[in-house]
């Protein structure tokens, strides 16, 4: 249940709590607001607090979209390359012409160049193909036996080894991937990882209860946090669960981002691993009510906001309540 705060006289962008009201939101206090326009408007305490809104809507009227202006990046250098002027863009993507280091020209992306992914005119890929090779023939990487190199390279130069595998298949890896560790079978180790994996992990309608606990981020996320997406100067945040993903918003500001992640977290994961947990216990201890009570989770998204229901939630919260009166009553009769 959400705390209640006193935010009469608080203001919100362009708008000041005036009173609360007596009617909620999904469990928050409605406020009533007079807007800087003179206007009046219901919001709940959640959305003035989170900034989904403030105003009437007067503050959008007569804005312009306006674009930042494109960054001056001439004379700057990206490895190899010094941009030199601005090409016409492609794809609504900015473009500029550079001058490689061997003498050669490259018209690139900006985000490319910025980002590391363009670093010569190609210049650097042709030395790497021409480059020796270091001779593992006959050593051993995980389950994987190099036997001998191949003619093929992969785009950072590295040759690619036929190796046997322990199961007895055969898989062309780089020399890279083999010394790295990051390939040590045929395929087949991940098939049996697969395979196992519901023998060690807790899955619930698709949604995997460990991973909720754990809350790792995923391995090609670049703004820092899970769920949280850069792209361009905005961030995205997206949530996901039981197979589904809810879009949550694009924001400007990182830290903001990560706020509205975490509430979701909180209102979305938390509560259905405390919900799990009790509904599992019970289960357990009574099948017959495990079996006509299955375990059910709605999720909804409205104005950006997430919200869950279960006919389960009123029924744990109940016990839950009855269980610290106990406790109260027995601290209680100690203390007498």
């Amino acid at each position: 249940m959400p705390k209640t705060k006193n935010l009469t006289g608080e203001r919100f962008g362009a708008l000041t709590a005036l009173e609360p009201t007596t009617k909620r939101d999904d469990r928050y206090i409605v406020w009533r607001c007079r807007c800087d326009c003179g206007k009046t408007v219901y919001a709940s305490s959640k959305k003035l607090i989170r900034g989904t809104i403030q105003s009437c809507g007067c503050s959008t009227v007569g804005k312009r979209s306006r674009g930042k202006p494109a960054e001056d990046i001439a004379g700057q250098r990206f490895g190899m390359l010094v941009a030199v002027r601005r090409m016409p863009s492609e794809k609504a993507r900015t473009m500029w012409l550079c001058k490689c280091d061997c003498g050669g020209e490259k018209i690139a992306e900006k985000q490319a160049l910025k980002n590391g992914r363009v670093r010569s005119c190609g210049c650097l890929r042709q030395r790497a193909l021409g480059a020796p090779y270091k001779d593992i023939a006959g050593q051993t990487f995980g389950r994987l036996t190099a036997i001998e190199p191949t003619k093929r390279r992969d785009c950072k130069g590295s040759v690619y080894w036929r190796c046997k595998c322990s199961c007895g298949n055969e898989a062309e890896v780089t020399e890279d991937s083999l010394i790295n560790g990051n390939t040590v079978s045929c395929g087949c180790r991940r098939q049996e990882l697969k395979k196992n994996i519901h023998q060690t992990l807790t899955f619930v309608d698709g949604t995997c209860i460990d991973y909720l606990r754990s809350r790792k981020s995923r391995a090609d996320n670049k703004s820092g946090f899970r769920g949280v997406y850069r792209i361009g100067d905005k961030y995205r945040v997206n949530i996901g669960f039981q197979s589904k993903r809810y879009y949550l918003g694009t924001y400007s500001d990182y830290d903001e981002a990560v706020q509205v992640r975490k509430d979701a977290e909180k209102e979305l994961h938390e509560n259905y691993i405390r919900l799990y947990e009790w509904w599992s216990g019970k289960a357990k201890t009574d099948p017959v009510w495990g079996e006509e009570n299955p375990l059910t989770y709605e999720v909804t998204v409205k104005d950006k906001e997430i919200y869950v229901s279960s006919p389960l939630l009123a029924e744990m919260q109940k016990e839950r309540k009855g269980k610290l009166t106990e406790i109260q009553a027995r601290s209680d009769e100690k203390t007498a």
